[in-house]
């Protein structure tokens, strides 16, 4: 099983939706998500905001954050997950940001990428989780990579909120603390 089916059939479980906003991968977490028959029972939608100003207007990413720091930030990709999950109404929020290449942005080097997961209130990720990355390879490869990378995230994130769940009920049903 993909990784792309893995996460919509664990988001299924929970009856939860999915929201993508996507810089560098330009569309491709969309692609490997609605590759999947059935994604439309989680997969609301995506922007793809290349452009730093779309950050801000589309997604709500702080604009002084944006001029001090430029697009490639983890604070950026943490705010794009949960810009999106506001914009497009979903559960969960995924984001890439990075350079792909050839060139640097942003004072940093082709292959720094940053993945974030904003997930709902009171979960174990509704502060959000970001993951820094330093990929190799070419722009295709870099951009591949990212893809991969965000719905690992996304499923490791909702893996181990089933789990902090399950110990919690436990606990609750054994009379601890």
């Amino acid at each position: 099983m993909s990784e792309a089916a893995r996460v919509l059939e664990l988001l299924a479980e929970r009856g939860h939706t999915l929201a993508v906003a996507e810089s560098l991968t330009g569309g491709l977490v969309a692609a490997e998500l609605t590759g999947v028959p059935g994604a439309s029972k989680t997969f609301r939608g995506s922007v793809t905001a290349y452009a730093t100003p779309l950050k801000e207007q589309l997604l709500g990413v702080d604009g002084t954050l944006l001029a001090e720091r430029g697009a490639v930030d983890p604070e950026v990709a943490l705010q794009m997950a949960a810009g999106v999950r506001g914009v497009l109404g979903a559960d969960w929020g995924v984001a890439t940001t990075g350079v792909a290449g050839p060139d640097p942005q942003d004072g940093r080097p082709v292959g720094t990428v940053y993945v974030a997961v904003a997930g709902p209130a009171g979960g174990a990720a509704g502060a959000g989780k970001v993951a820094a990355l330093r990929l190799n390879g070419d722009r295709a490869e870099i951009r591949r990579e990212s893809v991969r990378s965000v719905l690992e995230l996304l499923g490791e994130v909702l893996v181990g909120e089933h789990s902090e769940n399950a110990r919690a009920q436990d606990t609750e049903q054994n009379g601890g603390d």
